[in-house]
């Protein structure tokens, strides 16, 4: 069974919750092996997660290819980066309504079919990974199984969790939402999780076998973060900055940021403290406007999406970070990876009390009651006000982050999946681990 996060006070290291594999593999370990993964949420390299992982295998000795969907700044159908095969396709992405969504998956499906028989017809492929959402990866995953090849599902969203957090209903389509995972969960040889608590869904709701189940967290690749010095200009005339860095979408809690926002700035006339929130999603454009109505535009500086070096001079020259995502059955058990980047950083942060949100930071971070943006405030005024406590907080995410979340020791996992799924099919002989 998964351990249990505490409710306060420390925790035990995240790798001793994971038990992760107890020696790293030996170099080029998957030497020979050909993988091909699939991803529908995002353009590789830009899916940080994917890229991460096809970067590992490489490294282990695999030939890697992956498929993506083409986006913004990655419309070209193959590129070869840092011995990847990258091919990308086309994908409708207006998915505001139902037969948006239906669009966007079935021109995503006959994309990555094409894309996946093209690549198993010339380069060819020994293992699929296929990343959620949504939970269709078994539709491609399938006809490959017939020739021997096996299928790792990638669980990055639990979807029906999801979709209620989304829509607030558990009709039909939630039900139907729900028996594709369990499909998806059938069909998979091995199961890679973000964190414990996926792992548990995997074995309750997926009836996978515990060893066909590996916890490979998100963790940032602390290589892709250049050190830089805190930027002054950043804080733009104010003493004091604080930062959330990540998608902005529904869930995400923007409009309850504002809201602490408003209430450090008008109910406590704290003129002295702006906010930087960089990234962009479904939901920038509402963030904006709340802004404007709240009377925040003084106070909250909107970056959109920037480079990685913008962020990281964003992330040294923050006091408090904040993770204002909702308490909701999804966010409550899924890991975020703007906590980790935060601790990453040497940041302490302010965020709801949320399951693996408390077993990612544990005491590094302040936790306001579920979904209460006065408390959320009253939180990000304590650490303003206390440097010393957020600068000792901080250090301590860092050491946290440095023993148990870091990408580096995430690699061992991934590669014991391949291995694992490997030998279920007896197909290939690798090195001993």
């Amino acid at each position: 069974m998964p351990a249990q996060s505490p409710q306060s006070g420390a925790l035990p290291s995240v790798v001793a919750l994971d038990q992760a594999p107890a020696q790293a593999p030996a170099m080029l370990a998957l030497a020979g092996l050909r993988v091909l993964i699939i991803v529908e949420n995002l353009p590789v390299p830009f899916d940080r997660r994917v890229w991460q992982q096809a970067n590992a295998l490489h490294e282990a000795g695999a030939t890697v290819s992956v498929i993506c969907p083409k986006a913004e700044g990655y419309e070209a159908r193959y590129e070869f980066r840092d011995g990847i095969h990258i091919h990308r396709h086309g994908i409708y992405s207006d998915a505001a309504s139902g037969l948006g969504y239906l669009l966007e998956y079935g021109s995503a499906l006959f994309g990555q079919t094409v894309l996946a028989w093209k690549i198993f017809l010339t380069r060819g492929f020994d293992v699929l990974q296929v990343c959620n959402p949504p939970d269709l990866g078994f539709i491609v995953a399938i006809p490959f199984k017939i020739f021997g090849r096996p299928y790792i599902f990638d669980h990055h969203d639990i979807n029906p969790e999801l979709f209620e957090a989304k829509f607030g209903n558990k009709g039909w389509l939630w039900k139907a939402v729900s028996l594709v995972e369990r499909i998806n969960f059938l069909v998979a040889d091995v199961v890679i999780s973000t964190n414990q608590s996926y792992r548990a869904i995997a074995l309750e709701r997926g009836r996978k076998l515990p060893e066909n189940v590996f916890i490979v967290r998100s963790g940032p690749d602390t290589a892709r973060f250049k050190a830089v010095a805190a930027n002054p200009d950043l804080k733009r005339g104010r003493a004091h900055m604080v930062a959330y860095v990540g998608v902005m979408g529904e869930q995400e809690g923007i409009d309850l940021l504002l809201a602490a926002a408003a209430h450090i700035v008008f109910k406590h006339g704290r003129t002295d403290i702006g906010f930087c929130l960089v990234g962009a999603g479904s939901s920038l454009a509402f963030a904006m406007r709340l802004c404007d109505e709240l009377g925040l535009l003084d106070y909250v500086h909107f970056t959109g999406r920037v480079s990685d070096e913008a962020l990281s001079a964003v992330l040294a020259t923050a006091d408090v970070c904040v993770n204002p995502d909702r308490v909701t059955p999804m966010n409550d058990l899924s890991t975020m990876n703007k906590v980790l980047e935060y601790m990453a950083f040497g940041k302490a942060q302010v965020q709801f009390e949320v399951k693996e949100g408390r077993i990612s930071a544990g005491d590094t971070s302040l936790y306001a009651a579920a979904n209460d943006s006065v408390d959320f405030a009253e939180k990000i005024l304590e650490l303003i006000d206390d440097p010393a406590r957020r600068e000792a907080m901080g250090r301590a995410g860092r050491a946290r982050f440095e023993t148990g979340l870091s990408w580096n020791q995430q690699k061992p996992a991934l590669v014991a999946a391949y291995h694992r799924a490997m030998a279920r099919v007896r197909r290939w002989r690798p090195a001993a681990l």
